[in-house]
């Protein structure tokens, strides 16, 4: 297999991975913040809408950079928010 496919596949499962691991983690989360259940639930509303708003927008905006480039950058805002989500001392 080429490494950049496996890169690929990689990058791929770990935002998948994303998208669903936190819903089986809400009571751990609202525990530690000390928030209810459906509170912490508004993470994955928060999510949801960041794709929603972000993909069309990323769509648009990368037309002019080469799809290396932006998938390098994408992956660097990925593990960057990750690295600040989990270091936040709050929920908010």
């Amino acid at each position: 297999m080429p490494l950049a496919l496996l890169a690929l596949a990689i990058g791929a499962f770990g935002i998948g991975t994303t998208e669903f691991v936190i819903m089986g983690l809400l009571p751990e989360i609202a525990g530690d913040y000390g928030v209810s259940i459906p509170s912490a639930g508004l993470l994955v509303t928060g999510y949801a809408i960041g794709v929603v708003i972000g993909a069309p927008l990323m769509t648009v905006l990368g037309t002019r950079i080469s799809r290396k480039t932006m998938l390098m950058i994408l992956m660097g805002l990925f593990v960057a928010g990750n690295l600040l989500s989990a270091a936040a001392p709050t929920m908010g």
